[in-house]
């Protein structure tokens, strides 16, 4: 999944997230979800969600529970 369905995602899943300063690079940072920040149902660049470790970025890969 891409992770721009809001519905597809929950806290704890594990995730790949494009944090702001590698959106240019297209780097990616795994991590569990904490907080699911954007508030609509679907997002055309990824929801953005906050991991436990306090980074926030917006999904490009859901990678499972």
């Amino acid at each position: 999944m891409d992770g721009k369905i809001r519905a597809d995602i929950k806290k704890g899943v594990e995730v790949l997230i494009v944090l702001k300063k590698d959106q240019k690079t297209g780097n990616l940072t795994q991590g569990i979800v904490k907080d699911l920040l954007t508030s609509v149902p679907k997002h055309h660049r990824g929801i953005k969600v906050r991991l436990e470790d306090g980074q926030i970025g917006r999904v490009q890969k859901i990678i499972g529970e």
